[in-house]
């Protein structure tokens, strides 16, 4: 399956809650009239897209309404999408020199470990090595879950005991990945809300643990969001990236939510590039984001 129909299958709930709404807004009043403008930013708003993006959105049609009296609204949804989402790289950093380390956070019941495991398996899909480290040392069977997926994925997972420090197990496995030459070294950190201060002082410690090994580490500090929980998953973006200065996002179980507009309000207001997106629950499921695609499998007309 390619993957602009992964993302189309993804999307399926978001699109076609879209894709119902607007053609029925436009085929009542195709000249757009302000009462059908209002309930077009009303259903662009319901997916949480962002009210300043909703609105941008409207004012385009509007504008083109007056112009030229034909109006296609889904073109002009996703040239503004894709504008919002395009204006930074969505790769992965790479360290000059090996291992990567990438620190993958988030709350409990994102997908977060699942979507480490799913990482390493891209990752070695694009044919590096991958060690990955279980520091979640807090929630009970989170470090089985990771040795499960590791199995899954052909990765090894360096872990410790339930209650040990998560700082020194990051460091050993980044000591580990150094010694075997590994290109990446993934890091599942415990879940936490992100109104646990001390939790938070944890994931600082972890840092300084890992810059004691290697002065630029972590590459990459990826949060987890799981989609379906709309607006809250801002708050949680707002609140981790104060702290720990986010460099990417990964957006979760987007093929189960009406809500797939939150990609878009979490990137234009935090300006952190989202860098992958989950779509489902295979190994495979995870894929790097295209703002082109992402915005073309969000408004189209049609489902078929």
């Amino acid at each position: 399956m390619g993957l602009f129909q992964k993302f189309r299958d993804g999307l399926r709930k978001t699109q076609q809650k879209l894709a119902t709404e607007i053609t029925r807004i436009v085929t009542r009043a195709p000249k757009l009239d302000a009462d059908s403008l209002e309930e077009l930013e009303a259903v662009l708003i319901s997916t949480d897209i962002g009210i300043d993006t909703a609105v941008k959105i409207v004012e385009q049609t509007k504008e083109a309404a007056r112009q030229s009296g034909q109006v296609d609204v889904f073109a002009i949804a996703r040239a503004e999408i894709e504008r919002e989402l395009g204006v930074s790289s969505h790769g992965l950093v790479k360290a000059p020199t090996p291992p990567t380390v990438i620190l993958v956070a988030g709350v409990n019941g994102t997908g977060k470990t699942t979507s480490t495991a799913k990482l390493a398996h891209w990752l070695k899909g694009q044919g590096n090595t991958v060690l990955l480290a279980a520091c979640d040392t807090f929630r009970a069977a989170a470090i089985e879950q990771l040795k499960i997926w590791g199995q899954r994925v052909g990765c090894e997972v360096i872990a410790g005991q339930y209650g040990a420090d998560s700082a020194a197990i990051a460091y050993d496995a980044l000591e580990a990945a150094i010694n075997r030459h590994v290109d990446y070294l993934i890091i599942d950190t415990a879940g936490r809300l992100h109104t646990k201060k001390n939790l938070m002082e944890e994931m600082k410690k972890m840092h300084r643990s890992l810059q004691k090994k290697v002065p630029t580490a972590p590459h990459e500090i990826l949060l987890v969001l799981d989609s379906t929980t709309g607006s809250n998953a801002l708050n949680q973006a707002r609140e981790f990236h104060q702290t720990l200065g986010v460099t990417g996002l990964v957006v979760t179980k987007l093929d189960g939510t009406a809500k797939g507009g939150i990609v878009v309000a979490i990137a234009r207001e935090l300006k952190i590039p989202v860098k992958f997106i989950g779509l489902g629950e295979q190994a495979d499921d995870l894929q790097p984001f295209d703002p082109k695609q992402f915005a073309e499998a969000l408004f189209v007309e049609s489902d078929s």
